[in-house]
């Protein structure tokens, strides 16, 4: 019997600078032992302080790239980051119309610098569009926030209550990230119609978190693209990120927020 080489999708810009987008993607993939294939929705010219140009993808060739990888590649599941504009947002949806494998989407809205990467006009779109079509949403606390038009949650039970509210837009499952609350813990709820599972870890002290938000939704993409049910994907990319948090000081990578080192497990 011939053994099936698990495939993930990452449909997400470009960060030249390679600690996020598309580039974190791939290694985030490759690190948990799936073969990745991109989608490029745009170009930045990123580093570890800012983003300097942007540069959109036309939605044509967006939606030829994705054509052209599941018209030949087995794919299992796919990672939605950075769609920036409401064609985009569009051409994406219709493109994933007959995909029957996982679909996790990162709301990426800002960059780690602040830099905005998504349209405002283009909320409305993800909302309408591409939300109902995730198995996973991965908000951070102010993506919720925006997506829900309320201010940021600033207790575990607001968290709940917003990715609850989160779940009405269609989502099958929310992971609603802590990364931007206080505390010396961070934890993440998990979210679904039937139940809610934290998962929660110390939090490091390093600047370097570039990418991070990237880093996980792509990681649980990986797992499920090997057949992993969802809470046990989330707890493997979980405890995946974590590891390259605690090794990112080990790198020495731009001057600004450094990216988490992906390949912790792999380079001495």
């Amino acid at each position: 019997m011939t053994k099936t080489t698990p495939i993930s999708l990452t449909i997400a810009g470009s960060d030249s600078g390679g600690g996020a987008g598309i580039q974190a993607d791939i290694k985030a993939m490759s690190a948990n032992n799936v073969y990745a294939a991109s989608v490029i929705t745009a170009v930045t010219a990123q580093n570890t302080r800012s983003v300097s140009a942007l540069h959109e993808i036309p939605a044509p060739i967006v939606a030829a790239q994705i054509d052209a990888v599941l018209s030949d590649l087995s794919v299992q599941s796919i990672k939605l980051g950075m769609l920036f504009s409401p064609q985009i947002i569009q051409a994406v949806a219709a493109a994933l119309s007959a995909f029957r494998g996982a679909v996790v989407v990162d709301p990426v809205m800002i960059a780690k610098s602040g830099d905005a990467l998504l349209q405002e006009d283009a909320v409305a779109a993800l909302v309408a569009d591409i939300l109902p079509r995730a198995d996973l949403l991965t908000p951070n606390l102010p993506e919720a926030a925006r997506l829900l038009n309320q201010p940021e949650a600033d207790s575990t039970d607001q968290m709940v209550t917003q990715a609850r509210a989160l779940l009405k837009m269609g989502p099958k499952a929310v992971l609603m990230k802590g990364g931007h609350s206080a505390g010396n813990i961070c934890s993440d709820a998990l979210v679904t119609a039937e139940r809610v599972t934290w998962l929660s870890a110390p939090r490091i002290d390093t600047r370097n978190t570039h990418g991070t938000g990237c880093t996980y939704a792509a990681a649980i993409a990986a797992w499920l693209a090997h057949g992993k049910p969802l809470g046990a994907a989330v707890q493997a990319a979980h405890d995946y990120l974590h590891r390259a948090i605690i090794a990112a000081d080990q790198l020495e990578i731009g001057t600004g927020h450094g990216p988490v080192h992906h390949f912790h497990a792999v380079w001495s």
